[in-house]
């Protein structure tokens, strides 16, 4: 079976995903891997979805 090119996966991310640039402090990317591999299993944007998750819901129970 042979790979799926990179024109290929792009096209496909293009279609199913949106992109959102996070800028933060030097070194707060380091904290935020750390925190991701002891939680999320290594997933920065695992960890970073569920916060938003979580807050989102908990801005929901506030209103």
């Amino acid at each position: 079976m042979g790979k799926t090119s990179a024109a290929v996966k792009n096209r496909y991310n293009e279609k199913a995903y949106d992109r959102i640039n996070l800028t933060v402090d030097k070194g707060t990317k380091d904290i935020i891997k750390a925190h991701a591999d002891k939680h999320d299993g290594g997933s920065v944007n695992g960890f970073i979805n569920r916060a938003i998750s979580e807050q989102m819901k908990r801005d929901e129970e506030d209103e």
